[in-house]
């Protein structure tokens, strides 16, 4: 049963408008679900794109934070690899402080651009980045405080005398979140003890299985927790961890206007796999794209999970999706051209399940 409602904001940089407007257009949707009745509001990252304006999650969470008043902003995600866990704990620290009990730090593996981009975002490019993710999300980990139940030599740690003696927002610090959509972030999650958030507009697939691996994996470590300090259960992580699944979905007044408006995301996707990154089309110019391009469009439509139609069409898909998962929170990522479409598809969703 659904009983959150979230949003994801890729802030979609429509053709013939600005990265400005387009994060301009994020500041004013996120005050618009807030009121509707939204839970939380993640930024995403990311980067050498035309279509997408956000580079730097962190960057707009706090405009996001100070424009409203309720509502849980934070990131969906922060690409890990490319930074410093230090650097990342002390913005979120900064960010916590500022606006406590509201920040998310949802953390991801992605490069979320092409190989060349990530290459770019390297300070030392003499030779590629480590693949050492597990270690960068356990130093952020333990700069928070928060104890790592894994062996120490597989998982290495800032050695006590270099790490630093304080955070800039002192005992304030984010909910920090794993988001994946493969089996391996789902075992990470796990061995860690942390809240997971699964794509499944990304990878529809596996996601059911992978989701109920996690939370498996999470039981047997919790159990193994309970074992070995039965004086203090507590110290275990709750088998019952917070899950977000997040969707890709678009509403309109009739199933044939969200089928409509759907297309200049669907071509934007199509020309992205082809290579070629572009801002959101009109939505006249997608029809035809995919009118012309029928087996292209075909293709787009078995990769993805989309959930387009009416509000009783959308609800529906919604509800039948997190009840595959077992979710009770569900975010909603949605692209289209036009900025009060979206403003709209947030609007109808919320009114089909009946928020506040």
């Amino acid at each position: 049963m659904v009983r959150r409602l979230s949003a994801l904001d890729q802030s979609p940089i429509a053709a013939g408008s600005t990265g400005g407007e387009a994060l301009r257009r994020s500041i004013d949707l996120a005050r618009h679900v807030e009121a509707l009745g939204y839970h939380r509001y993640w930024v995403a990252e990311h980067h050498g794109t035309p279509m997408l304006a956000c580079a730097s999650p962190e960057a707009l969470i706090g405009p996001i934070a100070s424009a409203t008043s309720r509502l849980r902003v934070g990131s969906g995600g922060v690409m890990l690899p490319h930074y410093s866990p230090l650097k990342v704990a002390e913005t979120f620290s900064m960010l916590s402080a500022l606006y406590p009990h509201r920040i998310d730090l949802g953390l991801g593996r992605a490069p979320g651009s092409d190989p060349l981009t990530a290459f770019a975002l390297q300070r030392d490019r003499r030779q590629p980045s480590p693949d050492d993710f597990p270690d960068q999300l356990a130093e952020l980990l333990d700069l928070y405080g928060g104890r790592v139940p894994v062996p120490a030599d597989t998982r290495p740690r800032l050695p006590a005398d270099t790490r630093p003696r304080s955070l800039p927002g002192g005992a304030e610090h984010p909910d920090v979140w794993l988001l994946g959509s493969s089996p391996q972030s789902g075992i990470w999650a796990a061995a860690l003890g942390l809240p997971y958030a699964f794509a499944d507009f990304i990878n529809p697939i596996d996601g059911v299985s992978i989701v109920s691996r996690y939370r498996d994996e999470l039981s047997t470590r919790n159990a193994k927790l309970r074992t070995q300090n039965p004086e203090n259960p507590e110290d275990a992580t709750p088998n019952a961890l917070p899950l977000i699944v997040c969707a890709w979905a678009l509403c309109a007044d009739t199933d044939d206007e969200a089928e409509r408006l759907g297309a200049s995301a669907r071509m934007a996707f199509a020309k992205m796999l082809q290579g070629q990154s572009i801002p959101v089309p009109p939505v006249d110019e997608a029809v035809r794209f995919l009118a012309a391009n029928g087996a292209v469009s075909d293709a787009i439509v078995r990769r993805r999970r989309w959930i387009v139609g009416s509000p009783s069409t959308v609800r529906a898909g919604l509800a039948s999706l997190a009840d595959a998962y077992g979710a009770e929170e569900m975010m909603i990522v949605t692209i289209t051209y036009d900025h009060d479409a979206r403003r709209r598809s947030y609007e109808l969703i919320a009114r089909a399940f009946g928020l506040a």
